[in-house]
């Protein structure tokens, strides 16, 4: 049987580095915490000013584990472990003195959940690569402490010179690939152009041995030089009878939400060129929206009713499309 180093089962299976405990993992370290201070009370009696201190932080420290663990302490564990987001790795590193066996740390750390990324390239303009468009997650969890998404971060961290294995694999997404003759209105924002990225190198692979149906693409970020992804790309394919071209049916929209004094979101973009779209829903279009799972989808889906009542149809239309397999939408948090 080979044998794996325990740093390496730590960094494959146990978040101790992005996820928070929970009450009885406090319970549990309370418990090793007052075995411990017991111990070396009645083998150390403190004969010095420095053991005195240090008896002090311990018992200060089991008395703060046994407050979490309550049920009175509950309001103080939701603003140190939750509201301030802190980690089973940092949690340890906060109390020193309390040494949990490691078996005991494996049954209360959460394993390591698996980071799922949409697949931004297509198969038939890169047969042997799959591309990912991965944002660098990084947040003030409070004034005095920066936090890091785990595996962005990660991923941001590997030398692209040397050969790193990196633990995937593949499943059918919630995006399901659409017909080369079915029209698309495509909406992404941000990263959510993932997707679309491989709908649009697909359907231009395609087309160079059948004819394609156009489509329309909605992109948003908040500045066109910081944050534009694939800045080249989209513009590339949107001219030169293009699958987003113009000539073609197509077109791609930009929209810029914090490069002017009043924002502009994608849904904005959407009723701007709502001629355009609901030209491409009377077509037989599919309807594809990908990205954040706060307010865009909702927003999206009130200009989308906006665009459709234009022609004197209600919302239940978009339902329609919803039962037919022509609404979809790929989320995250």
């Amino acid at each position: 049987m080979d044998r794996i180093k325990l740093k390496t089962f730590v960094a494959l299976t146990m978040d101790v580095a992005s996820a928070s405990p929970g009450r009885y993992f406090y319970e549990i370290m309370s418990y090793f915490a007052t075995a411990q201070h017991e111990k070396e009370r009645l083998h150390c009696f403190a004969t010095t000013e420095d053991e005195k201190e240090r008896l002090q932080k311990k018992r200060l420290q089991k008395e703060r584990l046994e407050e979490f663990a309550s049920p009175e302490g509950r309001d103080g564990l939701y603003q140190y472990n939750h509201k301030e987001g802190r980690t089973v790795l940092e949690v340890l590193e906060e109390f020193p003195w309390v040494h949990m066996p490691f078996e005991w740390l494996v049954q209360l750390t959460p394993p390591l959940k698996k980071r799922a990324f949409s697949i931004s390239s297509s198969p038939l303009a890169h047969p042997n690569q799959i591309h990912l468009t991965v944002s660098v997650v990084s947040w003030l969890a409070t004034p005095f402490r920066r936090k890091h998404g785990l595996c962005s971060t990660w991923l941001a961290g590997l030398d692209p010179n040397e050969e790193t294995l990196v633990p995937c694999w593949i499943h059918q997404g919630s995006l399901p690939p659409p017909d080369p003759s079915t029209p698309l209105v495509l909406i992404g924002p941000g990263t959510g152009c993932a997707p679309f990225r491989a709908f649009v190198e697909e359907r231009a692979a395609q087309r160079a041995r059948e004819p394609t149906a156009p489509i329309l693409f909605f992109f948003g970020c908040r500045n066109k030089d910081d944050d534009f992804l694939y800045r080249d790309f989209w513009p590339h394919h949107a001219q030169n009878n293009g699958v987003l071209s113009p000539e073609e049916g197509g077109g791609f929209f930009a929209a810029f939400s914090r490069d002017q004094p009043e924002k502009v979101y994608v849904q904005h973009k959407i009723r701007e060129q709502s001629a355009r779209v609901l030209n491409m829903l009377c077509s037989g279009a599919a309807v594809y929206v990908a990205g954040s799972s706060t307010k865009m989808p909702a927003d999206v889906r009130a200009a989308m009713e906006e665009v459709v009542r234009e022609k004197g149809v209600d919302a239940g239309w978009l339902r329609k499309l919803e039962r037919a397999g022509k609404y979809n939408i790929e989320t995250w948090s």
